[in-house]
């Protein structure tokens, strides 16, 4: 056999391992698992982060997750039309009788809702809970109010109306926002309430914390709230707000850690963390959730929706720091861990 035909049969030997190799790598890719995922906004930046890196851990799995509102999250999980579902306030009794199965709440991070606001100058404001009340009630119109000017002495605050922007989607940042409302002021308590979606008093909505902070960029002398992250990505002044200890507290890291440390957390960890005691607690915070079925339908995505799981408590929570959340203290994230364990595939 001449040099010539045994090079050819080699580059057509060389060339059929390629083409194996390429039909081996694409069965791959269709064999990749998806697990669909929807809910809350508050947490979308530190969830990107983790299902991004949690790709290189596991490149079997990819998750795909729609950060579309609290309230829908808990719909669709309900439903069964996602995987996982996500909230930043926990699920009622009267919505988890309505699930075919046992839903857990699996706490994640914790952190900020930030009263946010578009003035002259960006002034780093002073607030306290009657006064955020007043102005989401609407009894407080203009920003050169007395009772605005007294608690920032110092700062010329303009003769300008007030417009607040606030969520009109269901929302987890609305609860823990409401429920703040609702733990310093009556009148906010009596006439709105708690809940994902409440009946505004005042002012007009937007979808998401990332339309309520394209709102606020848009008008002068607009206030609203939003999850911290988004007011500091774009740029945007947030006050400082009177805590139960009679500080003004600044939204942080550490201020949200002080204030989910005084929480009381019961063993279905559905808790609230708004207001708490302690000097150094930012008083708007509050924890988000993954809600997963303990009973998984599909054994594959149960077992794939466990490690990850277990790799967020265990991994991921290193990573909230960076994205300004407050990662579980190591206490409770032992305990998560064992909720974990239970979930059957």
């Amino acid at each position: 056999m001449s040099k010539m035909k045994i090079r050819r049969i080699l580059i057509r030997f060389l060339g059929l391992v390629a083409a194996l190799a390429l039909l081996a790598g694409a069965g791959r890719v269709r064999a990749q698992l998806l697990v669909n995922g929807a809910g809350a906004t508050f947490p979308y930046p530190i969830y990107s982060k983790w299902f991004d890196e949690y790709s290189k851990v596991d490149p079997s799995v990819r998750f795909n997750y729609q950060s579309i509102g609290s309230g829908a999250g808990q719909k669709q999980i309900l439903e069964g039309t996602v995987d996982f579902g996500a909230s930043d306030g926990p699920m009622s009794d009267h919505n988890l009788a309505k699930a075919p199965g046992k839903i857990l709440h699996v706490p994640t991070v914790a952190g900020a809702d930030v009263v946010t606001y578009n003035l002259p100058g960006a002034p780093r404001l002073r607030l306290d809970g009657p006064s955020i009340a007043g102005i989401f009630l609407g009894n407080i119109t203009k920003w050169n109010d007395p009772r605005l000017t007294g608690l920032n002495p110092g700062l010329a605050l303009p003769d300008a109306d007030i417009l607040v922007v606030h969520r009109a989607d269901g929302s987890g940042t609305t609860y823990i926002f409401a429920d703040y409302l609702s733990s310093v002021s009556q009148e906010w308590a009596a006439k709105v309430g708690r809940g994902t979606a409440v009946k505004w008093p005042a002012g007009l909505g937007a979808k998401g914390n990332e339309g309520v902070t394209g709102q606020i960029k848009q008008m002068p002398g607009a206030i609203g709230y939003v999850e911290l992250v988004y007011a500091m990505q774009n740029h945007l002044p947030y006050a400082s707000v009177k805590n139960a200890a009679e500080n003004f507290i600044a939204p942080s890291v550490e201020s949200v850690t002080a204030a989910l440390a005084a929480a009381t957390i019961p063993d279905d960890f559905r808790f609230s963390m708004v207001n708490p005691p302690g000097p150094y607690a930012y008083p708007i915070a509050g924890a988000t959730w993954l809600l997963v079925y303990q009973q998984q339908r599909n054994a594959e995505k149960g077992r794939k929706m466990v490690e990850f799981l277990n790799w967020a408590m265990k991994e991921g929570e290193n990573m909230a720091p960076q994205l300004d959340y407050a990662p579980l203290p190591p206490a409770l994230s032992k305990r998560v861990l064992a909720e974990i364990g239970g979930i059957r595939y």
